[in-house]
């Protein structure tokens, strides 16, 4: 397998795609196309991109392209149960979690991308962006307080729903966003974004990010201080 994914430091959804594959424990190899270039603008770099976005799984020959459909398919080819609570319950709750996350929280999509490099303390958020937080932090405090420090394994942290898995992926970018835009949280939100940022997944993305010089300039960097 072979995912192809966009600037790590700015692609949410390239990151959920690729924590997918990870989560899987499936052999595959990483090919990055830079975002934001003459090739990408004019499609040149998007022969392989079915939908012209990332990420995009190709398997065999066969693409599958979008976040959540990579996570469901990953989930089919390596088990459901490394990404999903075998709990009905849980279970039903993970699925419409996803489902809003992949669907919504626009205001919080657009107000604060996604950029790993920097951080913005002095960030004002909008009464829009802190209803998207506010609302997260209820569906993230739901999930711990029912299934998550039920379902843990011995000895381990507590995920959404027990084990690291697709509501983890999914809701990572956000954890990034809260981190670097300095977003107000209360303190069990602030103790699930630093559990999934200290995750050895989240840690490899990371690392890579911080290596890349690669501009954007539909984010740019006005105002954000870089991190060490």
């Amino acid at each position: 397998m072979k995912i192809i994914i966009g600037n790590r430091n700015y692609s949410s959804w390239s990151l959920r795609g690729w924590l997918a594959a990870r989560q899987s424990l499936l052999p595959f190899e990483t090919e990055l196309v830079v975002m934001d270039t003459p090739e990408w603008i004019s499609g040149a770099a998007k022969a392989h991109m079915p939908s012209g976005m990332v990420p995009v799984l190709w398997d065999h020959g066969e693409a599958i392209w979008d976040s959540m459909a990579i996570l469901l398919y990953l989930a089919d080819k390596a088990g459901h149960d490394r990404f999903w609570p075998r709990d009905p319950k849980a279970r039903g709750l993970a699925y419409a979690m996803c489902a809003e996350m992949h669907s919504g929280f626009t205001a919080l999509r657009n107000a604060c991308p996604m950029d790993l490099q920097h951080h913005v303390p002095g960030f004002e958020p909008g009464a829009n962006v802190i209803a998207d937080v506010r609302r997260i932090e209820n569906l993230w405090e739901k999930a711990l307080s029912r299934f998550g420090a039920e379902a843990v394994e011995p000895g381990g942290e507590p995920w959404l729903f027990g084990n690291f898995g697709a509501a983890d992926i999914m809701f990572a970018p956000v954890c990034t966003r809260i981190d670097s835009y300095h977003l107000p949280v209360g303190d069990t939100a602030q103790a699930y974004v630093a559990r999934v940022l200290a995750h050895p997944f989240m840690a490899e993305w990371r690392a890579q990010a911080m290596k890349e010089d690669h501009s954007f300039t539909r984010y740019g960097v006005s105002g954000r201080e870089k991190r060490a």
